[in-house]
């Protein structure tokens, strides 16, 4: 029964290796998961998940692959009452025994309805009645490796139902982001904010006395970056129109990097659908609250990391065609695609997050105009994945 977890967690996206699956068949040959679907779960999370981000797939897995196996009421309520005075549990070495492997669930469930019929009390160690202690299958507080817990411990919290709240959801890396998350992203952010950039224009101590050292102490000083941050980031969000649907998100991505401490300089712009010849200064996109995209380039210099975030979807002609734009009283002469490509070409670094699924780019409406713009723009998801491989995109120049 095993086998179907193993391929259940590949088809998830846990990459489990050989090696780790024979180290969890060594493990329950050893008893660790102490004759418990319970233990099970959190024995095989912790051999083979590699990080919190695969919890949830690990939980989905589990679910589809054990859903349903649960000692059926009518037996639970009859077997307790034989438990209810359960004697203190026997001290079992499984040195002493040879555990016997024989995890097949049809079998068990076949065993457990034939003890059922044939025993009539209560039964306390031994290997072979449903009891406490002992080396038998069924029951609690005993010792085998491939047995079922019936009452004892977690009776009414089966690890099919700790896996079926998957309470690990928000940890997932391929979910669009959520406020834990944003969390996260920030701190994927700080990626940006580490010495890389710069002169080295302070004095490194510590180097300079081990420098000096080998130098026979003739002085030699060791120069390093300085720990101030100097990443200069620039954030433009699409608002209004098709966003609307994603208000909420970008809402708490401007709340938590306005929080954020992490860049030497960080400015928030607005566009509505496509930049023109004004860019926003409030989500509102007022114009009495704008910046000539001109202006906006001459004050930010091509050192500032620039991240556009928008779902790219909009007519043709917004994008092509000069007077193209929506907005009353828009005197956009150029098209979109022009000013976006100076954006592009202006900023040495650049990225576009889109919170729109990527697997849907090619078939959502509007999949032309998020086919053009990803020619100009590296074009990443809004999720953990996508915003980590953005921050790699924009470290390195083009």
């Amino acid at each position: 029964m095993f086998t179907g977890l193993f391929y259940g967690l590949r088809r998830e996206g846990v990459n489990v290796s050989l090696t780790e699956w024979l180290t969890l068949m060594e493990a329950l040959q050893y008893g660790l998961a102490n004759s418990s679907l319970i233990s099970f779960y959190y024995l095989a999370r912790s051999v083979l998940v590699k990080s919190e981000t695969q919890y949830d797939a690990f939980d989905r897995a589990f679910l589809k692959c054990f859903e349903g196996i649960e000692t059926p009421p009518e037996i639970t309520a009859e077997v307790l009452k034989w438990l209810e005075n359960a004697l203190p549990p026997l001290k079992v070495n499984p040195a002493n025994k040879k555990p016997e492997l024989q995890w097949n669930l049809e079998e068990l469930k076949r065993k457990l309805a034939e003890r059922l019929m044939q025993q009539t009390e209560q039964h306390h160690g031994g290997s072979h009645w449903i009891g406490t202690g002992g080396t038998s299958p069924f029951g609690h507080s005993g010792y085998h490796p491939a047995g079922v817990r019936i009452g004892g411990e977690s009776v009414n919290r089966s690890a099919v139902k700790v896996a079926a709240q998957r309470a690990y959801r928000d940890f997932r890396s391929d979910e669009t982001l959520s406020t834990r998350q944003f969390e996260l992203a920030l701190r994927k952010l700080r990626l940006l904010s580490t010495a890389v950039d710069g002169e080295r224009d302070v004095l490194d101590l510590d180097a300079t006395v081990d420098a000096t050292g080998r130098n026979a102490g003739r002085l030699e000083l060791v120069w390093t970056r300085g720990r101030k941050n100097k990443i200069r980031l620039l954030i433009l969000m699409d608002s209004g129109g098709s966003m609307n649907p994603y208000q909420r998100l970008c809402s708490r991505l401007f709340n938590a990097a306005n929080k954020s401490t992490h860049f030497r300089d960080l400015q928030f712009f607005y566009f509505h659908n496509c930049v023109y010849e004004i860019i926003f200064k409030d989500p509102f996109c007022m114009r009495r609250n704008s910046i000539n995209t001109f202006d906006f380039l001459r004050r930010f210099g091509s050192d500032y990391r620039l991240i556009m975030v928008g779902d790219a979807s909009m007519g043709a002609g917004e994008l092509l065609m000069p007077y193209g734009a929506l907005e009353w009283g828009a005197d956009n002469e150029e098209p979109g695609m022009v000013w976006l490509q100076r954006l592009a070409g202006h900023f040495e670094h650049s990225v576009w997050l889109n919170p729109v699924p990527g697997q849907y780019w090619d078939t959502v409406e509007g999949s032309y105009t998020i086919g053009l713009i990803r020619k100009v723009f590296p074009m990443y998801e809004l999720t953990l994945d996508g915003l980590n491989a953005a921050i790699k995109k924009l470290r390195v120049k083009k």
